[in-house]
C-alpha cells in the first residue's frame, strides 16, 4: 500500500494498549492489511491483492510477521514482487516442497490454527470488513466455532473414513470375485471325489448341501449389508440435508408468523383509537364521521390481509412439519438399516463356524489313499483358500460397517453437536456477561444451531436484525469477547492481539464507549490492544502508548508517541 520500499516495523507487544491515530489515507488501516496479507495471502479490506503492490514503485511488496506459540518462535515472509512465501520455525525453514495451497494449510491449519473468517472473530475486529457473527449464515457460523473448539478434525476425519470405505468396496468386490471362481473349483473338485468315492456318499452330499446353503445365507446377508451400507450412504447425507432445510425454514415461518402478530396487534390499536376518540386527545380537534370511518375500515382492510398472511404462514407451517417428519420417518429407516448391518454381521460368524465344522466332517469321512486322498488334500487345499476369501470378506464387510457407524458420529449432527452443546451454555453466560458491561441489558442466547433469541426485560423477543447499529454493536463487541475468552479456555487459537479498526468511531455512544474501555481495562496483562480510531481527541489519554500515521513525500511514516495515560 502506501508504506512503499522501506520496511516499517512495528511491535505488537511493547505495549498493553496502543491508539493509532492519523488522517483518511495516512496508511492507519495499512498494519491490518500487512497481518492478514502475511498469514492468510488475502488483504484485510475488501479490495484486489495487486492493489497491496505500492503504485509509485511498483514493485517490493514483502510483509513479515513474526509470533510465539508455546515456546516455538515462527516468522511468517510474504510479497509479491517478488512472490515470497516462507515460514520459519526459530532458524528452519518449514519444508516448502508442498503446493502453495497445502503450505498455506500447514500454516493455518497446524500453526495459527486459524482460518481468514476466524482470525476477523478473535483477533480483529474492523470496520471496513468485518462481518459480524450475526450476519454470517449458519454454516459460516459453524465453521468459526469448529475452529475456536478445535474440532473441525472430525470432519477431516469424515473424509478419510468415506475414503477408506470407497477402498474397501473395490476389495470386496474381487475378493467376491475371487471366491465365485473358488467356489466352482471346490463344486469340480466335489463331483470328482464322489465318482471315486462311494462310501458314506449320503452322508457327504448331506454335508455338502448344508454347506452350500450355509454359503448362500452368508452371500444373502453379506449382500443385505453391503445394500444397506450403500443405502446409508446415499441417503444419510441428503436425508440430514433435508431435515436442516425444513427445520430453517421453520424457524423462518415462526417469525414471519410473530411479525404478523406484531402488526396486527398495531392495526388493532389504530382502530380502538379512531373507535374510542372523535377528537385528537393532543391537539383537542375533532375526528370527524369521515374521516375515522375511512381510518376504521383501512384497518379492518390490513387486518383482514395479516389475517390472509397468517393463514398462509400457518399452512405453509403445516406443509414444512410433514416433511420434517416425513424425513424423520427416514431418518428412522437408516439406523434400522445400522442395526440390520450389525446383525447380519453376528450371523455371518456363526454360518462361518458352522461351514468349518461341516468341512470337517467331510475330510473325516473321505479320508483314504491313492487318488482319494490326493483329491482330499486338494480339496483341503481350495477349501482353505476359500476360506481365507470368506475371512477376508467377513473382515472386510466388518470394517466397512463400523467405518460407516463412525461416519454417522462424526458428521455434523454426531459427536461435534455433542461438544458444541456442552459449550454453548458457556457461550451464552459469557456474551450476556459482556453485554451488562456495555450496558445493554437483554437476554442472550444461541443455540445448538446457533440461531439467537434475544429477550429484553420485559420477555419480548427479538432478533439481532431488530435493534439499532448501536445495540448491533453492542451484540458483536460482546461476542468477540466471548470468543477470544472461549479462545483461551480451549488454548488452541488463544491470542494476545486484540485490533478495533475504528470500533470507536461509528455507532457507540459516549457511554458505550466507556463501557467498552472498561472491558479493554479489564483484560489480562499480557494482552495487547491496538485502536485505529479517528476520535483522538477523546481517546488521548486512555491509552499506554500512541502511534501516529502521516504521509510525508506521498508515503506512509509512523510517529511514535510514547506514554499517554494519566
Amino acid at each position: 500500500m502506501s508504506t512503499g520500499n522501506e520496511f516499517t516495523e512495528i511491535n505488537l507487544q511493547s505495549h498493553k494498549s496502543t491508539l493509532i491515530v492519523g488522517q483518511n489515507g495516512a496508511g492507519k488501516s495499512t498494519l491490518l492489511d500487512a497481518m492478514s496479507f502475511a498469514l492468510f495471502n488475502k488483504p484485510h479490506r475488501n479490495i484486489s491483492k495487486p492493489q497491496l503492490v505500492n503504485s509509485i514503485n511498483g514493485k517490493e511488496c514483502i510483509v513479515e510477521i513474526e509470533f510465539t506459540i508455546g515456546k516455538s518462535n515462527f516468522r511468517v515472509k510474504r510479497g509479491i514482487k517478488p512472490a515470497i512465501f516462507e515460514i520459519w520455525r526459530g532458524d528452519v525453514m518449514i519444508n516448502q516442497d508442498s503446493h502453495a495451497k497445502e503450505y498455506q494449510k500447514i500454516l493455518e491449519q497446524n500453526i495459527i490454527k486459524l482460518n481468514h473468517k476466524s482470525f476477523h472473530q478473535i483477533v480483529v475486529l474492523g470496520s471496513s470488513s468485518f462481518i459480524p457473527f450475526m450476519q454470517l449464515n449458519a454454516q459460516h457460523r459453524r465453521d468459526v466455532i469448529e475452529d475456536l473448539l478445535d474440532i473441525n478434525v472430525f470432519s477431516k476425519m469424515n473424509t478419510l473414513v468415506k475414503e477408506k470405505n470407497a477402498v474397501l468396496k473395490e476389495k470386496l468386490k474381487d475378493i467376491s470375485h475371487q471366491l465365485d471362481l473358488k467356489k466352482n473349483q471346490i463344486d469340480s473338485q466335489r463331483k470328482y471325489i464322489r465318482d471315486i468315492n462311494a462310501i458314506n456318499e449320503e452322508e457327504i452330499d448331506t454335508k455338502e448341501i448344508q454347506i452350500t446353503a450355509t454359503e448362500e445365507e452368508i452371500d444373502t446377508l453379506i449382500a443385505e449389508n453391503v445394500e444397506s451400507a450403500e443405502y446409508i450412504e446415499k441417503e444419510s447425507d441428503r436425508v440430514d440435508l433435508a431435515l436442516s432445510e425444513a427445520n430453517n425454514r421453520k424457524q423462518s415461518l415462526l417469525q414471519y408468523k410473530a411479525e404478523f402478530n406484531t402488526s396486527i396487534k398495531a392495526v388493532v390499536k389504530d382502530a380502538k383509537f379512531y373507535e374510542d376518540n372523535s377528537e385528537c386527545p393532543t391537539c383537542e380537534q375533532t375526528i370527524g364521521d369521515e374521516l375515522r370511518q375511512s381510518k376504521l375500515a383501512d384497518a379492518k382492510s390490513r387486518a383482514a390481509e395479516l389475517t390472509n398472511g397468517i393463514q398462509k404462514v400457518e399452512e405453509e407451517g403445516s406443509k414444512v412439519s410433514a416433511t420434517i417428519e416425513k424425513f424423520t420417518t427416514a431418518a428412522g429407516v437408516i439406523r434400522d438399516r445400522q442395526q440390520s448391518i450389525n446383525n447380519n454381521s453376528i450371523a455371518i460368524q456363526r454360518l462361518q463356524a458352522s461351514i468349518k465344522s461341516f468341512n470337517s466332517d467331510i475330510t473325516r469321512l473321505t479320508g483314504r489313499t491313492g487318488d482319494l486322498s490326493k483329491a482330499n488334500e486338494e480339496m483341503a487345499a481350495m477349501t482353505a483358500s476359500k476360506d481365507a476369501y470368506m475371512e477376508d470378506r467377513l473382515r472386510l464387510n466388518e470394517v466397512f460397517s463400523y467405518n460407516t457407524v463412525m461416519a454417522e458420529m462424526l458428521k455434523d449432527t454426531g459427536i461435534k453437536t455433542k461438544v458444541i452443546k456442552q459449550y454453548v451454555p458457556i457461550i451464552n453466560n459469557l456474551v450476556n456477561k459482556y453485554l451488562q458491561i456495555l450496558d445493554f441489558f437483554v437476554h442472550f442466547n444461541l443455540d445448538e444451531s446457533f440461531i439467537e433469541t434475544i429477550k429484553s426485560r420485559h420477555r419480548d423477543s427479538f432478533t439481532y436484525d431488530s435493534f439499532s447499529e448501536g445495540e448491533k454493536q453492542r451484540i458483536d463487541l460482546a461476542l468477540l469477547f466471548t470468543w477470544r475468552q472461549i479462545a483461551k479456555m480451549k488454548n488452541s487459537v488463544a491470542t494476545n492481539l486484540l485490533v478495533l479498526d475504528e470500533t470507536f468511531d461509528s455507532s457507540l455512544d459516549h457511554d458505550g464507549v466507556e463501557n467498552l474501555m472498561k472491558i479493554l481495562y479489564s483484560l489480562d496483562d499480557d494482552s495487547n490492544v491496538f485502536v485505529i480510531s479517528h476520535k483522538g481527541e477523546i481517546l488521548d489519554n486512555k491509552f499506554e502508548n500512541k502511534l501516529e500515521f502521516f504521509k510525508e513525500k506521498n508515503f506512509s511514516k509512523i510517529s511514535d508517541k510514547g506514554v499517554q495515560a494519566a
